[in-house]
């Protein structure tokens, strides 16, 4: 997350990342991962030093690590996040320089957070159980995490002993507490059974698939190399490896994609028994090849009102199905299927964000590394933090910030969050038919179905 300025109002990244941008739907709240362009921000200390305050804080939220794998095969026309292909590397990184980095940041991260004790209770025990996020420190060392979070990027492009490799160099920094949730992001086409089974002996506990869509001029649009049947088939292969948190990720609103496509690729993605959903509206980034087409009349720019529609007949099939939603874009099987690790990004939590472009927030700092692969295995090298740039919200921001992200969860917004005018205008939105009355009665500002749709605008409300 960045603060409520930057890059215009309303719009905030974190580590894996959250976006909230008011574009006008429910899906300018996405998850993504680390974005091409880094913001501007005060400069970092080159020892990764917190203030005391931070670390102060550390015992009052979960506390999670995402490691970002910069690497892909190839890049889709719709991706502006800050990955690179083997032809745009070339010989400045590899997958062995960037590993030996990301252990010297995690041993960094472990010393500057050492002896810090971390809580439960944001993320709540109907989601995490008793013991899911250890509260004594391991070996007088840093706290163990309570999530970790591998995304891209393609890590599935390591293999299951490249992945393997990353966890391990998590536990012998930080630990693992009792129950913690392993995600990797994986894409259909780089996995088999023999990965999954790798990977889940290393103790990886969830995957999340990039499917898309279940529509061949679909994928052709969006520039995806896996064929319709993979992800599937991907998903029914972690399964029988013993997985029993599955994701699938879906795409809405491409050019060409009608009611009928989206609707299979839902059907697909039940059929694969996905506990977990999360479906996106496809946004056109400046600067991607899908943004060169649409300029050039190639293809129509995805249409708001359509957008819309979508969202409502994915909610719709997935609601009838068992998978409700807890945030936006989410769906899960019960609560004990929702992602921890995006739990703690929408509720304040603290995280370590390992890897090039990477962004970090810990006790109302946020901060981001060097984007380039070897730039930043070079500053690790040399002895220094990756950090690029970093930023210490004031109480005013903070609250806006949790204001912007705990409106997206089903669970909603204390209603101790807003001042006299937020809450007001929170009476107003219930009136009008975007938040839940009778929540609102009991305290917390929930968002109705016709209120997601609208959510940017009642968080502009509430903020005043």
């Amino acid at each position: 997350m960045r603060s409520a300025c930057w890059p215009p109002p309303f719009a905030l990244w974190d580590a894996a990342h959250i976006v909230v941008a008011p574009r006008g739907g429910p899906a300018t709240v996405t998850m993504v991962d680390v974005p091409s362009a880094l913001p501007p921000g005060d400069p970092s200390p080159t020892d990764g030093s917190l203030p005391p305050s931070a670390l102060r804080g550390l015992g009052e939220r979960p506390f999670g690590v995402y490691v970002h794998v910069p690497f892909c095969a190839t890049r889709c026309g719709y991706c502006d996040f800050n990955t690179y292909t083997p032809g745009e590397l070339g010989s400045a990184a590899s997958p062995a320089s960037w590993l030996e980095a990301v252990r010297r940041e995690l041993t960094l991260a472990a010393e500057v957070l050492g002896g810090q004790v971390l809580g439960t209770e944001v993320l709540g025990p109907e989601v995490l159980g008793a013991e899911v996020l250890g509260t004594e420190v391991l070996g007088g060392g840093a706290a163990p995490a309570g999530t970790v979070f591998v995304g891209g990027g393609t890590p599935s492009l390591l293999g299951a002993a490249g992945l393997a490799a990353v966890l391990d160099a998590v536990r012998s920094t930080f630990g693992l507490s009792a129950g913690a949730e392993v995600t990797t992001e994986a894409n259909p086409e780089s996995t088999s059974p023999e990965f999954f089974d790798g990977i889940r002996a290393a103790g990886f506990t969830r995957v999340s698939l990039g499917m898309q869509s279940a529509a061949p001029h679909v994928l052709a649009v969006l520039d995806r190399t896996h064929t319709p049947g993979r992800a599937v088939a991907a998903a029914r292969e972690a399964r029988a490896a013993g997985f029993e948190r599955v994701n699938l990720d879906l795409i809405y609103g491409a050019p060409g994609e009608r009611p009928s496509d989206l609707l299979a690729s839902l059907d697909a993605a039940l059929a694969a028994d996905a506990d977990h959903v999360s479906a996106y509206a496809l946004i056109v980034e400046d600067g991607t090849a899908l943004a060169s087409r649409v300029r050039r009349g190639e293809l129509p720019a995805p249409d708001d009102d359509v957008l819309a529609e979508r969202y409502e007949l994915v909610d719709s099939v997935l609601s009838a199905a068992g998978l409700h939603w807890y945030e936006v874009s989410n769906w899960a099987r019960g609560a004990a299927a929702r992602c921890r690790h995006n739990l703690g990004y929408w509720r304040g939590g603290h995280w370590w964000g390992v890897g090039p472009g990477a962004h970090s927030h810990v006790g109302g700092v946020r901060w981001w590394n060097v984007k380039h692969p070897a730039a930043y295995a070079a500053r690790l090298a040399g002895g220094a933090s990756p950090a690029l740039a970093r930023e210490v919200l004031s109480p005013a921001q903070r609250r806006v910030e949790r204001i912007m992200l705990e409106l997206r969860l089903s669970d909603g917004l204390s209603c101790s969050a807003l001042d006299a005018a937020g809450l007001a205008a929170a009476r107003t939105a219930a009136d009008g038919g975007l938040l839940d009355p009778v929540a609102l009665d009991a305290g917390h500002a929930v968002l109705t179905p016709r209120g997601r749709l609208l959510a940017d605008a009642v968080v502009r409300a509430l903020l005043g």
